[in-house]
């Protein structure tokens, strides 16, 4: 769980320490107001009908429903009391909620139930392995499972009467305040399952690795799967094969020469995940990370995104990635709407055929939604043209465009190296260069007050043709409470042979963009104050001063979700 607090469940639910990515506010723990007006309440990304969500837990598809779990607090919209909520699923997309799975109840959980994951034991028998907070408030590793394998819905959860089964003590040297968030276990050759805990070491992070024949009794490794000095605490770590070629997944347990691993990491002091692609060395039980990185670099989502966690989804044989996106807007105005927090579209991933990083893309499924579809030409547009897409829900679409860029010349030189959201914030969808900016602008007001861009820029560099993708949300809102941070990658494209696509899910008060075919992901939380409802509008723009030619655009309204 993306949290570095502790809480004490007693019959006031009195709260203590601070929490990662949100604070805590000890007097507005059942405090929430729900506004009947609520132009921000997304449509067809999952959130409860009220309250505070935060990350996705344990998720798993059994017996053909796909089973959701996440931290959740019945009684107000911000962090505290927290369950696991439950809902279950046909398709990823519409939810039907079930009573809560895992609650506090016995000593190993009295003081909070935290972050986990779902393991499938031989039978095809779930189990989970979640944190709770001890009597001593130290976090420790517990087990349940269910309590009818024959019940779909999975409705009720028995936890071990051997709980807890990883503990922190003085001989294991292990933090009792950073231990915190197993991972899906996988089976070794041996007949022994590993499992990860999310901790660190002074500034040191890292996955402590445990073992275990018989899924109860658990023996700590003498050395972490993997480490990085200077990281701070690693939460909700999450360990698994991709294929080296290929974009379909594999369960958690599979090893050989044909698959990568992938190491991945919430980072509290950054408050991003990040991941590595690398190796297992399977006799030293050694995550090595591919040409000697000694850091973590790439991230799943370069926007609004933490905790995250991935599933392999054994019925369409793909591994399916959820992640939780936290509000931009105020406590105060959280609290006036009743909810806070949302979990992304479900995206299928795999290894790009470079193999140097992920490609993520919606789960095809949402594309059921889709309806009223608009299909432009081909055209050019012409510096500092801005293409109005009519004929589609403007607060509630899907869009995909795809641009060729012809005359690289044009490219703006960039002389050195710079963090690609900084360079984001410094040359925004306003400011004019030869090749860019372009891209869409959402959650656009009438006359421009407000809106939303999305875009790319083209820059060289030492020869080399630089894809920036931005999305800037400066001018997202008239309301300067709000976050109105701008974020920013680099989209490895090769401009020469490839067309340069954007695909942006829109959704009343997010913008989940994915450019380069998946390559590269930007999530945004907006709250416009005129851009709402039916004054929102959608355009295709060119701000730069050279034309680029639009070579396939295409828009689709969304129908609303069942997430009951």
């Amino acid at each position: 769980m993306s949290i570095s607090s502790i809480w004490l469940f007693t019959l006031f639910c009195v709260i203590y320490g601070s929490v990662a990515e949100h604070h805590v506010y000890r007097n507005l723990q059942s405090v929430s107001s729900g506004s009947t007006n609520q132009p921000y309440r997304t449509a067809y990304h999952f959130q409860p009908p009220k309250n505070w969500i935060n990350d996705p837990n344990g998720p798993l598809r059994y017996r053909g429903l796909y089973h959701l779990f996440y931290q959740y607090n019945p009684k107000g919209a911000v962090w505290g009391n927290i369950v696991w909520a439950h809902s279950v699923s046909k398709d990823l997309v519409n939810w039907t909620p079930l009573d809560p799975a895992i609650f506090p109840s016995q000593p190993s959980d009295i003081n909070g139930c935290w972050s986990g994951s779902t393991t499938l034991l031989p039978g095809n028998k779930p189990a989970i392995l979640y944190t709770g907070i001890d009597p001593q408030n130290q976090q420790v590793q517990n087990l349940a499972q269910p309590k009818n394998l024959s019940d779909p819905f999975l409705r009720e959860w028995v936890k071990s009467p051997k709980n807890p089964l990883m503990a922190p003590t003085s001989a294991n040297k292990i933090n009792s305040s950073s231990f915190r968030d197993p991972t899906t276990a996988w089976l070794g050759k041996d007949g022994h399952w590993r499992v990860l805990v999310g901790s660190k070491r002074r500034t040191r992070g890292l996955a402590i690795l445990y073992r275990s024949k018989d899924f109860v009794n658990w023996v700590q490794a003498k050395h972490p799967l993997h480490s990085t000095l200077g990281s701070g605490i690693w939460e909700c770590p999450d360990f698994f094969p991709v294929l080296n070629k290929g974009t379909l997944g594999l369960d958690t347990s599979v090893i050989g020469n044909y698959v990568s691993h992938v190491l991945k990491v919430s980072l509290d002091d950054k408050k991003h995940d990040y991941y590595m692609i690398g190796s297992y060395n399977v006799a030293k039980d050694a995550f090595i990370p591919d040409n000697g990185a000694k850091e973590f670099v790439l991230r799943y989502d370069y926007g609004k995104y933490y905790a995250s966690k991935t599933f392999f989804d054994d019925g369409k044989k793909r591994r399916i990635l959820l992640g939780w996106v936290n509000e931009s807007s105020s406590v105060a105005d959280d609290i006036k709407k009743g909810w806070s927090g949302i979990h992304t579209i479900p995206r299928t991933i795999w290894l790009h055929e470079s193999g140097k990083q992920l490609v993520q893309w919606p789960v095809v499924e949402v594309e059921k939604l889709r309806a009223n579809p608009v299909n432009l030409p081909p055209q050019v547009l012409k510096g500092g043209q801005l293409l109005q897409i009519n004929g589609v829900t403007a607060t509630q679409a899907d869009v995909e465009i795809s641009f060729q860029v012809n005359n690289l010349r044009e490219a703006e030189v960039l002389d050195y190296w710079t963090d690609p959201q900084i360079l984001c914030s410094k040359k925004g969808s306003a400011v004019k260069v030869g090749l860019g900016p372009f891209g869409l602008l959402v959650f656009a007001s009438k006359g421009l007050h407000e809106y939303t861009s999305v875009f790319f820029r083209i820059f060289k560099q030492q020869n080399k043709n630089l894809v920036l993708l931005c999305s800037d949300q400066s001018s997202s809102s008239l309301n300067k409470d709000n976050d109105l941070t701008t974020y920013g990658t680099f989209v490895d494209v090769d401009l020469l042979h490839e067309k340069l696509s954007l695909r942006t899910l829109i959704d009343h008060s997010v913008v989940e963009s994915f450019g380069g075919e998946g390559r590269a992901v930007i999530t945004a939380r907006v709250y416009p104050t005129l851009a709402i409802n039916d004054k929102a509008q959608i355009y295709a723009f060119n701000n730069g001063t050279t034309d680029v030619k639009i070579t396939s655009l295409s828009a689709w309204s969304m129908k609303k979700a069942q997430i009951s």
